[in-house]
């Protein structure tokens, strides 16, 4: 990787988490000033002072370290000697403390709904199949799909709880299930059968994987110069329909064909203007990406429409996407507690900054997708119940609401120290994480 790439990187990982503390923080902010709470520092990232400047009684500061960052109120921390000050934060009763507190990933939850609302306002992409019935176009051999007795054609009208579901809501029980027994119901030549899925464990993602893709039509996205694919004279936009009198009903099934090729002759079947054409072509094996693979030099993509949607519509589809999305992160946080999953698919900072660099040169629609998804990923992570978050702040205030007095001073102490050795630790996993992806092997 170059260091102009690089620098770009950082630079786009500096506006995603600029934007992301901004609204995080004005939220504990605007909050605290609603109820009267004296802000001492809003502050862009930790450790000492850069520079800012003053408003009123606040110092907007920079500080050193800028992954982060905070709003410091007084009388906030145990033992603080503000505490006393009528304007304090711990002067103030429960439930505004609580709301303070709920603020800061409050607005992040907000901020991922808004982009994506606006976001499909603009640009809604669409699969042309995205309403049909989940059908299984392609089953792995050996995989959990297949050793549960799953066929290509059959529908799925059950996963778990979920009834005729989108083939995304079974992706979503998929990937959060590694180790874990789905049911799941199906139709197959008009009968209903049903079945337990286990979902293995993939190591590279870190997520549960079935082995089954949905059934969808296969278009050339491209042609590569100087391979078969343009010698036959394939174009953009071309329907793959079958290889060797096989059916092309998925991706994955056409790289199963041409990989057990072996680099002998297939013949070709494809669509182009209502017409069907048979061509015989021969595969080339190349290792341009690293992978090693058979190829007859096209581009894949799946058939899709760019729509805009209403305002209503937008945002009640944010909404949606926004819930499914939240709870796929809770699951998976409790498959990593189960040790069911893997922690491989968390990025930390160097992995958030190749994927804010790659998304800022793909466009704006992009990045701020996924600037959507690390507000909702901020805000949901801080509303866990971990000391030094704001969710285990919450938590401690609904336990002092239900007691009805507050905890010892000893005992808020003990749990604040316990949240910052916590967070460190995390702090460090995900930095090893990091680094350990960029070395070989």
């Amino acid at each position: 990787m170059s260091v102009l790439l690089v620098l770009q990187n950082i630079w786009w990982l500096l506006i995603l988490i600029g934007v992301m503390i901004l609204i995080h923080e004005l939220g504990h902010f605007w909050a605290a000033r609603l109820f009267d709470v004296k802000v001492e520092a809003f502050s862009f990232g930790f450790g000492p002072r850069l520079f800012g400047f003053r408003r009123g009684e606040t110092d907007f500061r920079f500080s050193a370290v800028l992954f982060g960052g905070y709003v410091k109120m007084a009388g906030e921390q145990p033992g603080d000697e503000a505490a006393a000050d009528p304007r304090s934060f711990q002067a103030k009763p429960r439930w505004q403390r609580l709301i303070i507190a709920f603020a800061g990933p409050g607005m992040n939850i907000l901020l991922a709904v808004g982009l994506l609302t606006g976001l499909f306002m603009v640009r809604y992409p669409k699969l042309t199949n995205s309403d049909d019935a989940p059908t299984i176009g392609y089953v792995a051999a050996g995989s959990p799909a297949e050793m549960a007795g799953l066929r290509e054609g059959d529908t799925i009208v059950q996963i778990e709880d979920v009834r005729n579901p989108k083939w995304q809501d079974i992706l979503l029980k998929e990937v959060a299930n590694a180790g874990r027994e789905m049911y799941v119901a199906y139709l197959r030549n008009g009968e209903r059968l049903q079945t337990m899925v286990t979902p293995k464990l993939e190591e590279k993602s870190g997520l549960g994987a079935s082995g089954w893709e949905e059934q969808t039509r296969v278009l050339v996205g491209g042609v590569m110069p100087g391979m078969d694919a343009e010698r036959v004279g394939l174009r953009q936009g071309d329907l793959l329909v079958s290889v060797n009198g096989q059916p092309i009903r998925s991706l994955s099934k056409l790289h199963e064909l041409i990989r057990t090729s072996n680099g002998a002759p297939v013949q070709l079947v494809y669509e182009r203007s209502g017409k069907q054409y048979s061509v015989p072509i021969k595969p080339a094996y190349s290792n341009a990406d690293g992978t090693g693979r058979w190829m007859i030099g096209v581009q894949l993509e799946r058939p899709f429409v760019i729509t805009q949607l209403g305002f209503k519509e937008a945002l009640l589809e944010s909404v949606d996407q926004n819930i499914k999305s939240a709870s796929l992160i809770y699951q998976f946080l409790q498959g990593l507690i189960e040790r069911r999953m893997s922690a491989k698919s968390i990025e930390g900072p160097i992995g958030i900054a190749r994927l804010s660099g790659d998304a800022a040169r793909e466009g704006p629609t992009a990045f701020v997708g996924l600037m959507a998804m690390v507000s909702l990923n901020l805000g949901v992570f801080n509303l866990l119940p971990i000391p030094i978050l704001d969710g285990g702040l919450i938590l401690l205030l609904l336990i002092e609401m239900v007691m009805r007095r507050d905890m010892s001073m000893q005992v808020k102490e003990a749990v604040f120290k316990v949240g910052m050795v916590f967070l460190m630790a995390v702090v460090v996993f995900v930095l090893y994480n990091d680094i350990s992806k960029l070395l070989p092997g």
